[in-house]
């Protein structure tokens, strides 16, 4: 392609709009267009990147065996209701674009596919001689972001990769699991990319266990824990880890304390000269299920640690039975605004204690007149330990389980894991911490869609049982961006060859010597002939404006027609390196079809 006839206009300046390096750089290289806040246009030079990717994608995909078909973007509510996902995608997390008809019907822009791939199943898959099946489609998808930022990192409409499979039985899913996790691995080693895969939580598409595959950037919105022996990685919401040792208490004996002005854990460690391991803090939330119940949850936990929402959250899901409920619509803090709605009288903030009366919270419709208490594990051994009394200003010590306090109900994990904690597996092993952006998941939904909507398959014994599901997500247009965010410098985009919109760009100097331009032209034609995907740069510009161009493009390979041609020489930069070098005119094609692949 002739730069001269390209639809690609630099800009010299970083947009406004854009935060990160790969923003800006995408926006001034001209690969992308904003149209409205999250939604941009893919502009040449990115659709050959995204075609590129999409490649490889399919035939990473193909490889596994799976069938590639393309699903509706339009989504009836029906499905959605069908599975108990169309509030919490409307309402809760409200990520939906949803819209009704001229019928009057429901629908939304798809942001996933699951319920849509669920109904065909059901139609089309009778018999376990079926099975395993997987398909696979690339396309649009939809998020309505409540704050859409970082361009193609966090968009409201975007390119994405899903596949899913279906089993006899939860073995063959693993299998195919297994071969999604080397596909996806195959996939980004193909394009260049520094990743990792870590454990994940499987949020709003369930199923019992997750993978998310992480592009390491400074950028990234994730932060990733991990262990230096390779054995460990996980996403900070599900990550696990060995908190530290509590110090042995100094108390010996239980005294209710005067506590004046120690609202907050520093200032009573500070008041009684203590550490905080030592403490037990109460956390008190706000649960609201999708039958319309709202319940205060008191979480007990150590007062060094901080409360992983998530997994509070994934908790309190397996108790949405005693609420008469399938899910829950949001988890958050219960701040002062909140008790004065529920409670019969000011709560005793910052000296609450684990044994709370339930008779705080007032008569009051859809609220659940009982505190539903966890423990988090780290209290479960504290000895002698520090909390609250219930009365401002008054702290408890040396207080003791089943003694002073009985332990809640419910012992759960929902601490925050940290950099620096021990690891489970190795406590040798301390957790490091990395900034990762998410560019692939895979789930193992298990039976969650097609027991809700009735898809079933007949086994050898001739038993009618539900299927056993996959999902396997990629981001492609987000994986573009984070190429280019894990991959440049201050002059621009380093692609990798392998995604790179072309291989190579000549750059003509001075389009008025003919002897340049002669060169160009040959060239142009013969690597193009020999797959050698390139362009020309034969704009009649300044040839350093030409220069800053091609490094903020990013193509990997320039080639200079300047000088050297006098001596039957051609000047070949390396883009990731800088590194100059003269080669023969004779040679330069060959050259290149080695180094391109």
């Amino acid at each position: 392609m002739r730069v001269s006839q390209m639809l690609w206009v630099t800009l010299r300046e970083d947009p406004a709009e854009a935060e990160i390096p790969s923003h800006k750089l995408l926006l001034r290289a001209g690969y992308i267009r904003r149209v409205t806040s999250g939604v941009y246009v893919y502009l040449p030079l990115l659709w050959r990147v995204l075609q590129k990717i999409s490649r490889i994608v399919r035939e990473e995909m193909d490889a596994t065996g799976a069938q590639e078909c393309l699903l509706s973007q339009l989504q009836p509510a029906e499905l959605w209701q069908e599975s108990g996902r169309w509030d919490t995608y409307t309402k809760s997390e409200g990520i939906m674009f949803s819209l009704t008809d001229r019928s009057n019907r429901e629908l939304g822009l798809g942001p996933t596919h699951e319920e849509v791939i669920t109904s065909i199943a059901r139609d089309m898959i009778r018999s376990y001689r079926q099975l395993p099946l997987s398909l696979y489609q690339v396309q649009t998808k939809f998020r309505d972001e409540i704050r859409a930022r970082f361009g193609l990192l966090r968009g409201r409409e975007f390119i994405m990769k899903d596949a899913y499979s279906f089993h006899a039985d939860e073995d063959s899913l693993k299998q195919t699991y297994a071969l999604m996790d080397q596909a996806y691995q195959n996939i980004f080693t193909r394009c260049g990319l520094k990743f990792r895969g870590v454990d994940a939580d499987s949020g709003a598409i369930g199923g019992s266990g997750s993978q998310e595959f992480m592009v390491l950037a400074d950028a990234g919105e994730d932060e990733v824990l991990y262990t230096a022996d390779g054995k460990y990685a996980a996403n900070v919401e599900k990550a696990i880890s060995l908190a530290p040792e509590a110090i042995p208490s100094r108390f010996t004996e239980t005294e209710k304390l005067h506590t004046p002005n120690t609202a907050t854990i520093e200032k009573t460690c500070k008041f009684l000269d203590i550490s905080a391991t030592q403490d037990v803090k109460q956390v008190l939330y706000q649960a609201v299920y999708d039958s319309g119940m709202n319940v205060l949850v008191l979480v007990s936990i150590r007062a060094d640690q901080e409360v992983n929402e998530v997994k509070l959250q994934n908790e309190l899901i397996k108790l949405t039975a005693n609420y008469a409920s399938k899910t829950i619509l949001s988890v958050q803090i219960c701040d002062a605004e909140m008790q004065s709605k529920w409670t019969t009288k000011p709560l005793p903030v910052g000296y609450i204690a684990p044994n709370i009366p339930d008779s705080y919270i007032g008569d009051v419709k859809n609220v659940a007149p009982q505190f539903l208490r966890l423990a988090d594990r780290t209290i479960v051994e504290l000895k002698n330990f520090v909390t609250g009394t219930n009365e401002h200003e008054y702290n408890i010590v040396g207080a003791n389980w089943g003694k002073d306090f009985q332990l809640p109900e419910h012992i759960v994990d929902i601490r925050k894991a940290r950099p620096g904690d021990r690891a489970v597996h190795d406590p040798a092993q301390q957790l490091e911490s990395a900034r990762g952006i998410e560019v692939g998941h895979i789930f193992q939904l298990g039976t969650k869609y097609s027991k809700a909507m009735g898809a079933n398959f007949t086994n050898e014994s001739g038993e009618d049982l539900p299927l056993v599901m996959g999902c396997y997500g990629l981001g492609v247009s987000r994986l573009a961006q984070a190429a280019v965010e894990q991959s440049h410098d201050k002059d621009g985009i380093i692609w990798n060859v392998s995604i790179a919109p072309y291989h190579v760009i000549i750059t003509v100097p001075n389009v008025n010597d003919p002897a340049q331009m002669e060169v160009a032209e040959k060239l142009y034609v013969e690597l193009n002939a020999a797959g050698v995907e390139t362009l020309l740069d034969d704009r009649d510009e300044r040839a350093g404006l030409k220069f800053k161009d091609a490094d903020l493009v990013g193509i990997p390979f320039r080639i200079v027609t300047g000088r050297s041609i006098a001596s039957g020489k051609v000047e070949l930069v390396d883009r990731s390196t800088k590194q100059a070098t003269e080669l023969s005119i004779e040679s330069i094609v060959e050259h290149l079809k080695a180094l391109v692949g």
